[in-house]
């Protein structure tokens, strides 16, 4: 599992543009989709769960990580994927789910969490201190992140197989308060290479003789989205953050908030040294779009007034997300690029609402289904699939957004 991802890191050191996708979401049918993609390209592809979204306690989505596993090669298993394409990461692994209980307490459940998720068979793994418990500042220095990474690296190491089976991401790319910050020309700012330097050095120094295990560092390249707005790559900048791990054999960088980017900024980012990108919202919020299109075929279309239903009645995923007036907010709510609606989705009145929606679209004679408004990309991908006329074009849709990561590299 870990080897895949050792070649892909050594073919980028090497020069040859490699990357590899890592699909952060717990959506059914968006992994459904993107495994049966990967499937069909013969490619590998990384599938990764965050700490808030499953733990030990279940998360927000009520999964533990073995629960996780297990829900995805079945999703494999009935798709006809190879399980052996799939490899399973832990995303910002560390004590942020508790991090409003003191430290030590945090921590103890942090040690809980990477040992389930190393136990359930995740192996690449990111971990991920910065943020201060009770009574800590909100952003914590170097010294302190990395001596509690490695704390969570030794707990890892103890539950795994064999070290040699595991591989270790650091760093973090999470905003400040208030959102992402833009220079004078409007960008994202990169990272800085003295101070990833600093995070590298410092992990390495903690780490000891787990180093040779570190195969990531997150930074930012300068991408990022807001509710409607995406900060674009800028093509025609390097921020030299593939020299600061130069001298360190087997480390590549990792991309977070690459969604909704234009397709020539993924080869560009393997160019300049991230090997590992990150997707997630972009992915659910093609599952949405699918989903109100295909509501907009019925005579009474409803699926958006459930929704907003379960939403205001529930707003507490949304809430401290989106600001504005009613207008704006409402606005959000369905089509913000933060896609926040992927709360609500496992929701029972959602899920009821939305079998009821692919049922009475199935219903419908084929040829109503696949033509205008569908857009014709979605149609010609649809076509190629295999399922209801329904699913297919949800499949189409959650496949065309994914499709960018898999580019080809250079030989």
């Amino acid at each position: 599992m870990v080897k895949v991802l050792r070649d892909i890191i050594a073919r980028n050191r090497a020069g040859t543009g490699a990357a590899i996708p890592s699909v952060c979401t717990a959506h059914p049918d968006v992994l459904r989709a993107c495994l049966a993609r990967a499937e069909t390209l013969d490619r590998s592809i990384v599938v990764e769960a965050t700490s808030n979204q499953v733990n030990q306690f279940g998360g927000y989505t009520g999964i533990q990580p073995a629960g996780f596993i297990r829900l995805v090669h079945e999703l494999a298993d009935e798709a006809g994927v190879e399980r052996g394409r799939i490899i399973f990461g832990g995303d910002h692994l560390g004590p942020q789910a508790w991090r409003s209980e003191p430290a030590d307490t945090a921590m103890e459940k942090a040690r809980d969490l990477v040992d389930a998720y190393v136990r359930a068979g995740f192996r690449k793994i990111h971990l991920d201190c910065s943020e201060g418990c009770a009574g800590e500042a909100g952003q914590l220095g170097d010294a302190v992140t990395a001596e509690r990474s490695a704390d969570l690296a030794r707990v890892c190491l103890h539950s795994a197989d064999g070290a040699e089976d595991l591989l270790f991401v650091i760093g973090t790319e999470v905003p400040p308060p208030g959102g992402a910050r833009v220079d004078e020309d409007g960008a994202i700012p990169p990272t800085q290479p003295d101070a990833a330097r600093a995070t590298l050095a410092a992990h390495n120094d903690s780490f000891g003789d787990m180093a040779p295990l570190i195969g990531g560092l997150v930074v930012q390249p300068g991408v990022e989205f807001g509710p409607d707005t995406v900060h674009d790559l800028p093509m025609d900048r390097d921020p030299e953050l593939a020299a600061v791990v130069a001298d360190q054999t087997g480390v590549c960088l990792e991309a977070h908030s690459t969604d909704y980017q234009s397709p020539d900024v993924y080869p560009r980012l393997a160019q300049l040294g991230f090997a590992f990108q990150k997707v997630g919202p972009a992915l659910t919020y093609a599952y949405r779009a699918a989903l109100y299109q295909l509501d907009a075929l019925r005579d009474r279309p409803a699926l958006k007034q459930v929704m907003e239903a379960l939403m205001t009645a529930n707003p507490q995923y949304w809430q401290g997300h989106y600001h504005g007036d009613a207008d704006r907010l409402a606005r959000l709510r369905h089509d913000g690029l933060a896609d926040r609606i992927r709360y609500y989705w496992a929701m029972p009145q959602a899920q009821a609402a939305v079998a009821e929606l692919l049922a009475d679209v199935d219903s419908m004679p084929t040829h109503q289904v696949m033509t205008n408004p569908i857009p014709d990309a979605v149609l010609d991908r649809a076509e190629a699939l295999t399922g209801s006329p329904a699913r297919r074009i949800v499949d189409a849709y959650i496949q065309l957004a994914l499709d960018p990561y898999f580019f080809r590299e250079h030989s």
